[in-house]
């Protein structure tokens, strides 16, 4: 039986969310083939004997058939040129009915490498895929989200990636399928090693930016540096995060790291509260995957007062702190 594969970015053995979601994706492609879902794992021994089992009862339970485990020494982290050679090398053995990864920098970044050593086109960012005819039909995100595009594709071997938080990751009805893990040795040679992971700095911990379920963030109409006080104590009472728009981080008041958009970090929080932010499209597309969004704004028209769920046509500066007495009050109000 023909198999859809699917690339499982993953960072030392903890899969990420995209990879989740592009098995999801996978299982409706598959159905529409007649085919089943196969994922790809890529990493060394020691890799497999830590995570084998995690990284197997994951994909399983996203539908995963098969789980093909490439092990080699230099795959071992992270690098572009060896899990693209990686991937290569499993094509060209097991033959899928196409490939599919994750949008997120890894997956594209592979895919990008498979595409080249294949010398086959590459699709990226989709959001809807009909194979039900030849060439297959696909829509997929460009200029940052602001456009869908139309496009078909004949090739022997279709090659895409998932736009981030076009599909909700869901585990298979009925639980885990039934899963035989396959493992294969890829041929890679020592130019792979231009690319890999030799060290790492962590930056932060915990939840962080893009995984927080709440997500607080300022704009311009913030103010200063000083003005992001009230934020992030919003922010601590929530459980959250703090982010910021490309203004501010241009006047010099929070890190690059704390931004959110298309040059930034792409958010996809429970609730996403917007203070004094204007809503350029820029932004916009690194926080439409939300589930909520509350707009603090004095602008009634602003772009993402439009955009958002909620909205409070007021002084942030009066707003977030009221929001945060309220939080404390209710917290400490004595149970009946």
């Amino acid at each position: 039986m023909s198999s859809v594969a699917v690339l499982i970015d993953h960072d030392r053995g903890i899969p990420s969310g995209g990879a989740l979601e592009a098995l999801t994706a996978a299982r409706t492609l598959a159905a529409g083939l007649g085919a089943a879902v196969d994922a790809v794992v890529l990493g060394d021994s020691e890799l497999f004997d830590t995570h084998g089992a995690s990284l197997v009862a994951a994909c399983a339970s996203h539908g995963a058939a098969v789980v093909h485990r490439g092990r080699h020494a230099l795959l071992a982290d992270y690098g572009p040129d060896a899990w693209g050679a990686a991937l290569a090398s499993f094509v060209a053995g097991a033959q899928p009915a196409a490939v599919v990864a994750a949008g997120t920098d890894r997956g594209a970044e592979a895919m990008a490498q498979l595409a080249a050593r294949t010398d086959l086109p590459l699709v990226a960012n989709c959001v809807s895929v009909s194979p039900a005819n030849d060439p297959w039909e696909i829509t997929r995100i460009q200029w940052g989200g602001s456009l869908l595009e139309d496009v078909t594709l004949s090739s022997s071997l279709p090659l895409l990636t998932i736009a981030q938080h076009s599909v909700e990751a869901e585990p298979c009805e009925g639980g885990p399928i039934e899963t035989v893990v396959a493992d294969f040795a890829p041929d890679l040679g020592p130019e792979v090693e231009r690319t890999l992971v030799r060290d790492r700095v962590t930056l932060t911990e915990g939840v962080t930016l893009s995984t927080s379920p709440v997500v607080v963030s300022g704009g311009r109409g913030v103010g200063s540096a000083e003005g992001f006080a009230t934020l992030e104590e919003l922010a601590e009472l929530l459980g959250g995060r703090v982010g910021c728009s490309r203004a501010v981080t241009n006047n010099g008041w929070r890190s690059h790291a704390d931004q959110v958009g298309q040059t930034g970090t792409r958010i996809a929080p429970e609730i996403y509260i917007a203070c004094g932010i204007s809503g350029a499209i820029q932004h916009w597309v690194g926080a439409m995957g939300s589930k909520n969004i509350l707009a603090i704004n004095i602008d009634p028209e602003a772009n993402m007062v439009a955009k958002a769920g909620y909205a409070v046509i007021a002084d942030l500066h009066e707003v977030v702190p009221a929001i945060s007495d309220e939080i404390r009050r209710r917290r400490d109000r004595p149970s009946s």
